[in-house]
């Protein structure tokens, strides 16, 4: 979460870590436990409200052409009323925003810098035919089950002719939904990079029972889970532990630069001092002696690592 949202500890440093936690396990723990968040959303707070933001600005950009869509429909052909222009648009709009999660995660996959170019053309050509597949499929049901609510036939198609006619509007779309989410995920950098910088350094309190312990967040290399608790190594050696969810922390951290390497560890990118690879698309990312994994389920923490980008 921003900065600028963390309560002051009074001396104008900001504290980032409140309370003691619990051994509590959200929803995206264990959705993380099955290795998908961390590809879908990395189980940060502040990508999933970035998701969201980005879903309200296609939502709103798909009803406005919808609603073009049908007063045209409506002018060119009148016969067909408004039932059956609003019907063929709002199945649409309804199975495109249903699927939108199928771009996103592509980009998640291959986001545009950082990776081989034959690898992001392959993944993302995939994903244009999965979300036309998807879409074309969803709203034939739909437009099927209304009309036989109706006691009428849905006239379509053959399903070659039209795959192939949605397949070039879907393409299209696809690669808009896309760059919306390229875009709004630059302006989150962009926004938490700035309320960084305008807050000064950020410390962590770290509790463990009555004892209370305060450092820098630079100073922390890694974070790992240890079954109820959390455990932070920090740069002098120490390893300090809190009772608290790993993806709590993650998203009290992950604004200073803190990366979801693995279900069971955080980096902070800025200690990295290698990035070896071990086969099979896994790596090893080293913090000075300390070695953290970095699975291949997280190749947004690989691509982040590998550019600077934090």
């Amino acid at each position: 979460m921003p900065v600028s949202e963390h309560p002051s500890n009074g001396h104008g440093q900001t504290s980032i870590l409140q309370g003691g936690g619990d051994n509590r396990r959200s929803f995206w723990d264990h959705f993380q436990a099955i290795g998908v968040s961390g590809v879908l959303f990395g189980a940060n707070g502040g990508e999933r409200r970035q998701f969201l933001f980005a879903l309200a600005v296609i939502a709103m950009l798909v009803v406005a052409g919808n609603v073009s869509n049908v007063l045209t429909v409506h002018h060119d052909a009148p016969h067909y009323g408004f039932f059956k222009p609003i019907l063929w648009e709002a199945s649409s709009a309804i199975t495109l925003l249903a699927f939108v999660w199928i771009p996103w995660l592509a980009l998640r996959l291959a986001p545009l810098r950082g990776q081989p170019i034959w690898r992001t053309g392959l993944v993302h050509a995939a994903g244009i035919v999965s979300f036309t597949i998807a879409h074309v499929a969803g709203f034939v049901l739909i437009r099927n089950a209304v009309y036989l609510a109706v006691g009428e036939p849905y006239g379509i198609a053959p399903l070659t002719s039209e795959f192939f006619y949605e397949f070039r509007k879907d393409a299209l779309s696809y690669l808009t939904i896309v760059a919306i989410f390229w875009v709004t995920g630059r302006l989150k950098r962009t926004e938490t990079t700035q309320a960084i910088s305008s807050v000064g350094p950020a410390f962590v309190d770290i509790r463990d029972g009555a004892r209370l312990d305060r450092v820098r967040a630079e100073d922390i290399l890694a974070v790992t889970s240890a079954d109820n608790y959390v455990e932070f190594v920090l740069s002098d050696g120490r390893r300090l532990m809190t009772r608290k969810s790993l993806s709590a922390v993650e998203q009290e951290l992950g604004s200073h630069g803190f990366l979801r390497t693995h279900r069971s560890w955080l980096v902070n990118a800025q200690r990295m001092t290698a990035l070896k690879p071990e086969g099979s698309g896994d790596y090893t990312v080293e913090l000075g002696a300390l070695n953290v994994p970095l699975s291949r389920r997280f190749p947004e923490a690989l691509s982040k690592l590998r550019s600077g980008r934090r």
